[in-house]
């Protein structure tokens, strides 16, 4: 059974997909205001730098957006100054502005129209030639566009994905006209994000059980439902006062994605390092030494390694180039099998991967699309405290785990006095600005005791039940 988890909560939305009781995917998306994967924009063109091809794009916010110039995508003639419609390919990422194309795609959940040329293509799982043929002789496809069909089409009605060209042509109309009669450079068409991927993507017959905190997005959903009925879908709305990741303990499994160390069930482990340059995966037997042949202990656990390396590529969501430090392996076989464990993990996935067969010195490269950042760029920060050299976990991380369990707390009795311990790093921070903190973990109507600890744990929090309790920690109230 599949389980989606939506929560909304502090301009985050989080998305956690579990299949048999195991989390397999996690989505987190803020509510900046900020150009995202997917929108479409009307901008005009501050600069071009012929040097490096490249054409910087005025769409509203304080970074120019940059686009590269390719004849491929038919914009190599653009000038400064012109008006032209372009798709954020990639968020802001540091200093630097969000990645556009002028290679504009609407997507459905059967086909994606696209507007770089006009042919019909077909998605490389679908393999049935009568179903193919079927498309290509019943299909009505505007003769300016090119469509390509997705996998569920193979599963339809043709007049269903013809409906569906319909609408999205209808779309695509729509934003050619605020392109040519709006006076103003902004947004012109909003794919829904994550949220709208999500739906598009995940809801199919496979049995599937939706957790929503937010009635905007539950009536969403539940009008998608009785629309689009080839699904199998229950919806539930979480109507409790604890935060829904909480409440069903997904919070705990991201907190354990910080763990470069992952174990394997044969006893070996993987470790995921970051470089500047890509990611790091190395494989270790660790504790599997079981067998008494060299040859069968690497194999088993590089083919389990394969596995999880794949589960946790997408669940971290990591991007980019991936290289993976496998246990040498001779047997030829044996390699092909690894290779293929590793294929596998990647079938459904959304984001463009190309695995590379196994180099002479054992090593695999994945280059991978981002879609999105990773699931670090969320919940970790640079330490100010050793000077860059390591990460935290993000203070606005902390302090919603704090609310949580203050939440939890208040959930039993009516309690006022909190007694609160924080890991002395974030100490600086948190008195720069003392009452922003107490907002951030919702707790105005509280008396707050605060102390800064070392050692490895973050945080904890406690209620204080009795006089002689407050009266011992007088010293660290800061609040109320």
């Amino acid at each position: 059974m599949k389980e989606i988890f939506i929560e909304r909560s502090n301009k985050l939305l989080r998305i956690a997909v579990k299949k048999n009781n195991k989390l397999k995917e996690c989505f987190i998306e803020e509510e900046n205001m900020e150009p995202s994967p997917g929108e479409i924009y009307k901008g005009v063109v501050k600069n071009i730098v012929p040097g490096i091809k490249c054409a910087f794009i005025d769409v509203g916010f304080k970074e120019n957006c940059y686009m590269y110039m390719d004849r491929k995508f038919k914009n190599t003639n653009l000038k400064k100054g012109d008006e032209v419609l372009v798709q954020v390919v990639k968020e802001k990422v540091g200093k630097k502005g969000p990645k556009v194309t002028s290679a504009i795609s609407i997507p459905g959940r059967f086909c994606v129209l696209n507007t770089l040329d006009n042919e019909m293509v077909f998605s490389q799982k679908i393999n049935d030639e009568d179903v193919k043929s079927n498309i290509r002789n019943n299909i009505i496809k505007p003769e300016d566009v090119g469509v390509l069909i997705r996998t569920k089409a193979s599963n339809v009605d043709i007049n269903i994905i013809n409906e569906e060209i319909r609408e999205l042509y209808a779309t695509y109309k729509s934003i050619k006209g605020k392109l040519a009669f709006s006076s103003k450079m902004g947004i012109v068409y909003k794919t829904g994000g994550v949220f709208g991927r999500i739906i598009r993507d995940k809801l199919d017959l496979e049995t599937t059980k939706i957790y929503i905190n937010s009635e905007e997005d539950y009536k969403e959903i539940s009008d998608y439902l009785i629309k689009n009925t080839d699904n199998n879908t229950h919806l539930e709305f979480h109507d409790n006062e604890r935060e829904l990741f909480d409440y069903y303990g997904i919070e705990k499994d991201i907190l354990k994605l910080r763990n470069h160390k992952v174990q394997l069930n044969c006893g070996g482990y993987i470790i995921i390092e970051k470089t500047e340059a890509m990611y790091v995966v190395d494989v270790n037997s660790g504790k599997n030494i079981g067998n008494a042949s060299l040859k069968k202990t690497a194999f088993i656990t590089n083919l389990q390694a394969a596995e999880e390396i794949a589960h946790q590529i997408r669940l971290r969501n990591l991007s980019g180039i991936i290289l993976i430090d496998f246990i040498d392996m001779e047997d030829r076989e044996n390699k092909d099998k690894v290779y293929e464990k590793l294929l596998k993990g990647f079938e459904d996935d959304k984001s463009k991967t190309v695995v590379y067969p196994f180099t002479e010195l054992n090593l695999v490269q994945i280059a991978r699309r981002r879609m999105g950042k990773s699931i670090y760029e969320y919940i970790e920060e640079e330490c100010s405290s050793c000077h860059g050299k390591g990460m935290r976990l993000k203070l606005s991380y902390i302090e919603l785990l704090i609310k949580n369990e203050i939440e939890k707390i208040a959930n039993h009795k009516e309690i006022k006095n909190i007694y609160i311990e924080v890991n002395e790093i974030y100490k600086n921070d948190i008195k720069n600005d003392i009452l922003e903190f107490i907002k951030s973990i919702d707790a105005l109507d509280k008396c707050i005791y605060l102390n800064y600890i070392s050692g490895e744990e973050f945080f904890s929090v406690e209620p204080l039940l009795f006089i002689n309790q407050m009266e011992n920690l007088k010293l660290y109230k800061v609040y109320g």
